[in-house]
């Protein structure tokens, strides 16, 4: 695979007007030599209103497809995704300083590692940040680990999917983000927990926006039996792959 890191962007018409903001964290991005990275923005649905807001760019690769939610525009957009790597950068957050570079090394320095994630604060209407208790310590995160925590503290996990870094193969082997209408995210990520390990930079990695428009505060989102249907799949599989560990059979 190229030495490429594949920075994927799944982007609906209300959420646009934020690529400007994205554009601007990916573009302030530092890597090793001989590293590069592209930034794939794959909407979700086909409108008019976010092309206009793409980047012109060669860095930058746009594409759309029927609606499915962030879910379904992340796996669709992995059919261009030929890096070695993919980074997450949903359309409204931020990333800091520094953020793909402390990614790539530690995966680079250690060939066990199948992904990882980043310490997030959360970037308020205000513009201030505000930051949360709870994050595990620097450093590698070994299979399982994240499962009990995720259940037994309201179904939030340790750590933050929206910061995922993860190898584009090991990402293609668990089939992408699940097919789920929200939560999608941390089902993959609890399934990536489940059979390979992870790394945790304390170092903040992103800004994640807090807006009345973002999916998460809509109300479907919040809608009890759905959302009890969305926790019970996601901790199923997680389950279902952590029995099939190496160590394990």
């Amino acid at each position: 695979m190229p030495r490429r890191i594949i920075v994927l962007t799944a982007v609906h018409a209300p959420s646009a007007r934020y690529l400007p903001e994205a554009w601007d964290s990916l573009r302030a991005q530092w890597l090793p030599e001989g590293w590069e990275w592209h930034w794939l923005i794959q909407e979700d649905g086909r409108t008019d209103q976010v092309l206009p807001r793409v980047p012109d760019d060669p860095r930058v690769s746009f594409h759309q497809g029927r609606p499915g939610g962030p879910g379904v525009a992340r796996t669709m957009a992995l059919a261009h995704a030929d890096g070695a790597y993919v980074k997450v950068l949903d359309a409204d957050d931020l990333l800091t300083p520094g953020a793909l570079a402390r990614d790539l090394a530690a995966l680079e320095a250690d060939r066990t590692l199948g992904w990882a994630t980043s310490r997030v604060l959360d970037l308020l209407p205000d513009g201030t940040t505000a930051g949360f208790p709870g994050d595990p310590r620097h450093g590698p995160i070994e299979p399982g680990a994240l499962l009990d925590p995720w259940k037994s503290g309201g179904f939030r996990a340790p750590v933050h999917p929206a910061t995922l870094f993860v190898r584009r193969d090991l990402l293609l082997a668990l089939g992408g983000w699940m097919a789920l209408p929200a939560s999608e995210d941390t089902g993959l990520l609890l399934a990536l927990n489940a059979v390979s390990r992870g790394w945790f930079t304390a170092d903040t990695g992103l800004h994640y926006r807090k807006w009345p428009g973002q999916v998460t505060g809509q109300s479907a989102h919040t809608d009890p039996v759905e959302r009890a249907a969305r926790m019970t799949v996601v901790e199923a599989r997680a389950r279902a792959l952590a029995q099939r560990r190496p160590e394990q059979t």
